[in-house]
């Protein structure tokens, strides 16, 4: 799951692949913007077809918890 992550990352920010970890966070570490972020995790709905509740968007910070959060709905 990680590498499909990795490449819908790659369709909003620049970054080097190598720094897109579990721990890597969305803002800080792969410098995405409020309007990318909500678009990727469009994509993540799309591609897991899964629904990321309104209320949990604020929990997922890294990687790592947006993949704890996709295993887990899927479930």
């Amino acid at each position: 799951m990680l590498e499909q992550i990795k490449e819908i990352i790659m369709n909003y920010v620049d970054v080097e692949e190598s720094t897109i970890t579990p721990d890597a966070r969305f803002i800080e570490d792969l410098k995405f913007n409020s309007y990318d972020f909500m678009s990727f995790l469009g994509e993540i709905e799309e591609t897991f077809e899964i629904a990321v509740e309104e209320e949990d968007v604020l929990s997922l910070s890294t990687v790592g918890e947006a993949i704890e959060y996709i295993e887990k709905i899927k479930a």
